[in-house]
């Protein structure tokens, strides 16, 4: 009898013999199905702040990737926004492919979103992150307008070529490198305050740059409350190396008793301008007869004389005063190595019953002057850009009204253009700490996120 194999066996032989069948074609089994991982999505900034009109407004950097498949499969996209008034996910664009894509966002209105950012793998599987997202209103000339994140009480500003400026800040003894062509957080930053043995905020407020030295004054007034803080009693300098996004800053040698100086240099001559009585204790500084510096330039071809400029006091302190200018002829001296100051005559310029808020000039002595109020108020007082030649007994001339009804008030200068040009143009930075910038009440200076914190650099036509 013979013996006949189980469905088992047959089965299985029939297997055998189809593989070898197969192999004789040169076909091979197929592999088992591929596995993926849960995909994996990181982000540059966890917080993010835009404007309503903007242009060139702040992006973020996806990284995303998953285990078994090629970053280029998976994909990147908003699914869900907390308020869509603000920001839909529809306003949400990200380009670029592979394990890096960027995201930016066009903002509806002014307030907070939570947008909800997700990746989605091969196998249908996804991974979210959360992007908290911040929106201030639209303001004028927005296609000139960028926006300097980080920080919003930008108070000085100096070019270092390629489109690039350190700004300081009156809140903080920090320096920060930014791009002013776009947008964003700074490229670098330098907190001077350890190397310059300041404890407070110097309330950093003038800057002007001879060679490869910057000098950086503090307000020498009184704090808000009217009490002396010695570490605003400072100025201070810092060395450039590089230009661009490769500028570099050390920190040099600082004075600190100027304030002192010109105190002593105002009593001496009837106590002209009130200095004595402006920096009396309980005296606060943003008075129309205070005490606080706010501009610094070098007189023209002059790498010695510097023209400290005076927010407080206005000259006389009434309406229609006039803005104040002290010389110090050996300024460089001074702060190099403590050498005791020498004041030039001083110079009151007519700016329209405005006060000095900053002063800058190029290498043809070409001055720009941003004149504004005296007062510690927000933006809804006048501000205007004058035009000077330096030269005392010269007058400036208005060259345009600079615009009230947005965050901020007019505070630096980065450069002047050669004025003599049709349409070159100067950009101006805010501080617009004191702003309500969302519309939650929060003053800009207490937001918790530094990333929505920010002043706005505009582009205004000054030559011709």
């Amino acid at each position: 009898m013979t013996h006949q194999p189980s469905p088992r066996h047959r089965r299985a032989a029939a297997a055998a013999a189809g593989l070898l069948a197969l192999a004789a074609l040169g076909i091979t089994a197929p592999a088992h199905a591929a596995t993926y991982g849960t995909p994996t999505i990181a982000l540059s900034a966890t917080y993010l702040s835009g404007a309503v009109g903007a242009t060139g407004d702040p992006v973020v950097t996806v990284t995303v990737a998953q285990s078994g498949a090629d970053a280029t499969a998976l994909t990147v996209a908003a699914s869900a926004s907390s308020k869509t008034s603000v920001a839909a996910t529809s306003d949400v664009t990200v380009t670029g492919t592979g394990a890096t894509r960027q995201i930016s966002v066009t903002a509806h209105a002014r307030g907070y979103t939570d947008l909800t950012i997700k990746v989605t793998g091969l196998g249908g599987k996804t991974a979210t992150k959360k992007l908290y997202y911040a929106a201030s209103a639209a303001v004028q000339n927005a296609a000139d307008t960028r926006y300097l994140t980080g920080s919003s009480d930008a108070s000085a500003a100096v070019d270092v070529g390629g489109g690039y400026a350190v700004v300081a800040d009156d809140e903080s003894n920090v320096l920060r490198l930014y791009n002013l062509a776009v947008s964003g957080a700074p490229v670098k930053t330098w907190d001077v305050g350890s190397k310059l043995g300041a404890d407070k905020e110097i309330d950093i407020e003038g800057a002007a740059r001879v060679g490869d030295t910057i000098y950086w004054t503090g307000s020498l007034g009184n704090n808000k409350d009217g009490e002396y803080k010695a570490d605003r009693n400072t100025v201070f300098t810092t060395t450039v190396s590089g230009s661009g996004a490769s500028t570099a800053l050390t920190v040099g040698s600082s004075y600190k008793k100027l304030r002192d100086d010109l105190v002593a240099w105002d009593e001496a001559n009837d106590d002209r301008y009130g200095f004595a009585d402006g920096t009396e204790d309980g005296q606060v500084p943003k008075q129309i007869d205070g005490f606080n510096v706010e501009g610094l330039e070098f007189a023209p071809g002059s790498t010695t004389t510097a023209y400290v400029g005076f927010r407080a006091p206005l000259v006389p302190p009434k309406s229609g005063g006039k803005g104040l200018i002290v010389p110090v002829t050996n300024f460089d001296k001074v702060v190099a190595s403590g050498a005791k100051p020498v004041f030039g005559t001083p110079i009151e310029l007519d700016l329209g019953g405005l006060a000095i808020r900053d002063i800058r000039k190029n290498a043809a002595n070409q001055y720009l002057v941003v004149a504004g109020s005296w007062e510690a108020d927000d933006n809804s007082d006048p501000y205007a850009l004058y035009s000077w030649d330096g030269v005392a007994g010269h007058a400036p001339v208005k060259r345009l009204d600079l615009p009230t009804t947005d965050p901020g008030g007019w505070e630096a200068v980065v450069s002047v253009p050669d004025l003599t040009v049709a349409g070159t143009r100067a950009q101006l930075i805010t501080d617009a700490g004191a702003a309500d910038l969302y519309g939650d009440g929060t003053e800009a200076k207490d937001l918790d996120h530094a990333e929505f914190k920010k002043s706005r650099a505009t582009w205004f036509t000054v030559g011709g």
